[in-house]
């Protein structure tokens, strides 16, 4: 009987073992994500990338910028030039990111395209004529933009990096 317990032990052992590799092998097919182009002056490291939900949740309460590598998906972008994005915070929510130094991204960029983004993480007031402007560059309807009429005060992100996914 005794040999029988060892028995049933070293078998559930072996089980459980392979049990792991196999779902490691598979994490790691999942995990690997192809990457496609980068912009921007600098070269955005994909391994130091938190969630945007992360990223959200670490700049709660602060008043000073803060640097961040995130990951997140294209929610919009400017159809014009390419020279913004919003971001989906992952509640149905969006925040704007703009590109330092004016680099662009292509405007055909797909909606819901991955992407890592580097940069510095602000709290700004946003102007009515500005977010007219963004209205516009979106495409939104003359109706759309003449609703806005008052400035926002809003979580403001200048990325001068972004590497989409493909």
């Amino acid at each position: 009987m005794k040999n029988f317990g060892i028995l049933l032990a070293s078998v559930a052992l072996i089980v459980a073992c392979g049990s792991t590799e196999t779902s490691t092998a598979q994490e790691s097919e999942t995990d690997a994500v192809e990457l496609g182009k980068s912009y921007g002056p600098v070269k955005v490291n994909v391994d130091e990338a938190i969630s945007v939900e992360e990223m959200l949740k670490a700049y709660e309460g602060q008043t000073e910028e803060m640097e961040f590598t995130f990951e997140g998906t294209l929610a919009e972008v400017c159809s014009k030039a390419g020279c913004w994005v919003n971001i989906d915070k992952g509640n149905g929510e969006t925040f704007m990111v703009r590109f330092k130094d004016h680099f662009t991204i292509p405007p055909k960029t797909d909606i819901n395209t991955g992407a890592y983004l580097h940069g510095v993480a602000h709290w700004d007031t946003v102007s009515v004529d500005m977010l007219k402007h963004f209205a516009e560059d979106a495409g939104k309807s003359q109706e759309e933009i003449d609703k806005i009429t008052e400035p926002k005060y809003e979580l403001g992100f200048v990325a001068d990096g972004i590497t989409l996914k493909k």
